[in-house]
C-alpha cells in the first residue's frame, strides 16, 4: 500500500503541479497584467514541448544506452527523486518577477514532469507486481487527477483571499515540497528497473514487425494524436472561458478541481473494466465522452453547462491513455516501447498545437468569446474525427483471437 500511495502522490505533484497548475493561476496572471493571453499560450505550449522532449527521451534511452555502450538499466527512484525535487524548485520560480524566464520554467517543469511520470509508473508498477499485488498499481493513476483538485481548490481560496499569483506559485511549490518529503523514503535508491529484453530490439522485434501494417499504425496514431488538441485547449484556459460566460458566478474556480475530480473517477473505473473486448471501441467512446465535454458549455454556458463539461472532459483523460497503450502492446508488442513513443510524440505535438491555435483565434476574433467558442468547436470536431477513425480501424482491422487482421487484398485481374 506505501508503495502504491506513494506513487500517487508523485503523479499529484509531477501531473497536478508541475503540468497544470498554470491552470487554476492563469486567471489571476492575466487579471495583473503579468502577461496576455498570447503569453499564456507560449507558456502553456513550452511546458507541453517540455513534457514531450522528456518522455521521448525516457522512452528512448535504452536504445541511447546501447548506441553509446552503456548498460541499459535505469535507476528509476533516483530519477523519481531528482524530477520531484526540480518540480517544486521550478514552481517556486515561477514567484519570480521575470517574464522572460517563465518560458524555461515552464520547459523544464514540462521534462521533469515526464520523468517523474514514466519512471514513478515503472517502478511502482515492477515493485507491486514482485509483492503480488499488481492490481494495486492503478491506484498510482489517480494521482494526476488528486492533484488537479488540490492545486484547483488551493487557486480557490487564494481567489477568495485576494492573493497575488506570486503567492499562488509559492503555495504550490510549497505544497510539491510537502507532498515529495512525504513520499522520500519509499523511492529507495538501492532499487532499479531493467529494461526488459524485448525492448531491445533484435530478431525477435524484427520478425513482429509484420504482424501490424504500417497503415494501422499509422491510423492508431493519428487517431491517438488527436486527443491531445481535443482536450488542450479546454484543460488550459477553462476558468478563463468561464470567466468570460459566467463573470458573475461565485463557483467559476470550481470547475477545475471538478475537472480532476472527473480524472480520479475515470482512472478507478478504466482500472476496473473487464480486459475482453476492443480497446478500440472503448477510446471511440472516450473520444465521443470528451468531445461531449467540450462541447457542453458552447451547447448551455451555464453552471450546469460547464460542470457537466468539466467531468466529461476529465473522466475519460487517464482511461484514453490507459487503452491506448494497451492497444500498441496488442498490435506491436515486441515494439511497444518505440510505438508508445510515437504515440506519445503525435499526442504531444497536438497539446503543443492547442493553445497557440486558440491565442490566434482569439486576436482573430470580434470577441474573445468568439475565439474561443471557434477553438472549441474545432476541437469538438476533431475528436469526433478520431472516434471515427478508431471505429473505421475495427471495421478495416477487424480482430482475430488478439491480433488484428488487415482486410483481404483485391484479387488480381487475369488479363
Amino acid at each position: 500500500m506505501a508503495i502504491a500511495l506513494a506513487g500517487l502522490v508523485a503523479l499529484a505533484v509531477a501531473m497536478g503541479i508541475g503540468r497544470f497548475a498554470f491552470t487554476p493561476l492563469l486567471p489571476m496572471m492575466l487579471s495583473e497584467r503579468s502577461l496576455t493571453l498570447a503569453d499564456a499560450s507560449v507558456l502553456a505550449s513550452s511546458n507541453y514541448f517540455g513534457y514531450l522532449l522528456g518522455a521521448l527521451v525516457c522512452t528512448f534511452q535504452p536504445w541511447l544506452w546501447r548506441r553509446f555502450g552503456a548498460s541499459p538499466v535505469v535507476n528509476g527512484p533516483r530519477l523519481v527523486r531528482i524530477g520531484l525535487a526540480a518540480t517544486a524548485l521550478l514552481t517556486l520560480g515561477m514567484a519570480w518577477e521575470w517574464p522572460a524566464a517563465w518560458i524555461l520554467l515552464r520547459f523544464a517543469a514540462g521534462v521533469a514532469s515526464a520523468v517523474v511520470f514514466l519512471y514513478t509508473s515503472g517502478w511502482c508498477l515492477e515493485q507491486l507486481a514482485r509483492r503480488g499485488v499488481p492490481a494495486m498499481g492503478a491506484l498510482i493513476y489517480v494521482g494526476p487527477g488528486a492533484g488537479i483538485v488540490v492545486s484547483g481548490l488551493a487557486a480557490t481560496a487564494l481567489v477568495q483571499w485576494r492573493a497575488p499569483a506570486a503567492a499562488g506559485w509559492v503555495t504550490f511549490g510549497l505544497l510539491a515540497v510537502l507532498l515529495s518529503a512525504l513520499v522520500w523514503r519509499v523511492f529507495d535508491l538501492r532499487h532499479g528497473i531493467a529494461v526488459p529484453a524485448a525492448a531491445a530490439g533484435g530478431p525477435a522485434a524484427a520478425s513482429a514487425s509484420a504482424q501490424a501494417g504500417g497503415a494501422e499504425m499509422g491510423l492508431l496514431a493519428i487517431a491517438y494524436g488527436l486527443a491531445g488538441i481535443g482536450y488542450i485547449i479546454t484543460a488550459t484556459f477553462l476558468p478563463v472561458i468561464a470567466r468570460q460566460a459566467l463573470p458573475d458566478s461565485h463557483w467559476l474556480d470550481l470547475f477545475w478541481p471538478l475537472f480532476g475530480a472527473g480524472v480520479m473517477a475515470g482512472a478507478i473505473v478504466a482500472s476496473r473494466l473487464a480486459p475482453a473486448g476492443d480497446l478500440r471501441v472503448r477510446l471511440a467512446i472516450c473520444y465521443a465522452m470528451q468531445a461531449a465535454g467540450v462541447c457542453a458549455s458552447l451547447v448551455s454556458p451555464t453552471l450546469a453547462g460547464f460542470a457537466v463539461g468539466s467531468l466529461l472532459l476529465g473522466l475519460p483523460f487517464t482511461a484514453i491513455t490507459f487503452f491506448g497503450m494497451q492497444e500498441v502492446r496488442r498490435v506491436r508488442p515486441q515494439q511497444a516501447a518505440s510505438f508508445m513513443g510515437l504515440l506519445t510524440a503525435v499526442y504531444g505535438a497536438g497539446q503543443i498545437a492547442g493553445p497557440p491555435l486558440a491565442a490566434w483565434l482569439v486576436a482573430r476574433s470580434a470577441t474573445p468569446a468568439a475565439g474561443f467558442g471557434l477553438s472549441l468547436w474545432i476541437a469538438t470536431g476533431l475528436l469526433v474525427f478520431g472516434a471515427l477513425l478508431y471505429l473505421a480501424l475495427v471495421r478495416w482491422f477487424p480482430m482475430r483471437g488478439n491480433v488484428s487482421v488487415p482486410p483481404p487484398a483485391a484479387p488480381a485481374r487475369r488479363g
